[in-house]
């Protein structure tokens, strides 16, 4: 019988990724994956429903960061600026010394359709629990799903930026750059009239 490994979901997820990295995605199992840290498949199955999860692993956690953003904005603050404290809480799931494992994940996903369409879905599911969250305090249907879009777009492009390979910058100082821009293009777009009419 295998004893219980601690860490053993943690070292599962850095050693997939280094193969997925050298060997491909599709080219590599989930047995392979398990051996090459000492473990057994079934070990890896107890922690991962299929070797695609292994690149989502955490993923609550990062929801769980947007939405104590979310709840730890001040009384009467707008739509917008509950999602810029949900988009700081946010950024600071990823610190800096994330960063390379960020990279390589996102390689990863971007050379398989299926991870991508994975990735997808992830990020729209962050906008609805967002659009929940604003309506849970008191936002109107349409500005908390607005916002909430907006603000997963936001996250989404600055998190683009962050893993560039020659980006210094804190992915909260991005994504507030990115915010701040979405807020100047649209007022502009009031103040000059052109808006929807």
């Amino acid at each position: 019988m295998v004893r219980w490994e601690p860490g053993a979901a943690e070292r599962l997820q850095k050693a997939a990724l280094e193969l997925f990295a050298t060997r491909g995605f599709e080219q590599t199992t989930a047995t392979e994956i398990a051996q090459s840290v000492g473990l057994t498949e079934r070990t890896f199955f107890r922690h991962f429903s299929d070797k695609r999860e292994v690149l989502f692993y955490g993923q609550h956690l990062l929801v769980q960061a947007f939405l104590a953003g979310v709840d730890t904005a001040p009384p009467g603050a707008s739509p917008i600026e509950i999602v810029a404290s949900a988009l700081r809480s946010g950024a600071s799931f990823f610190p800096d010394e994330r960063r390379p494992y960020s990279r390589t994940r996102q390689s990863v996903i971007d050379q398989n359709p299926a991870l991508k369409e994975r990735e997808r879905h992830k990020l729209a599911g962050l906008a609805t629990t967002l659009a929940d969250a604003l309506r849970a305090r008191g936002v109107d249907e349409l500005a908390a799903t607005l916002a909430a879009q907006a603000g997963v777009t936001v996250f989404g492009i600055a998190f683009a930026q962050w893993i560039r390979e020659d980006e210094q910058r804190s992915l909260a100082d991005i994504a507030a750059e990115v915010l701040r821009e979405l807020l100047t293009l649209t007022a502009r777009a009031t103040a000059s009239g052109r808006g929807p009419q």
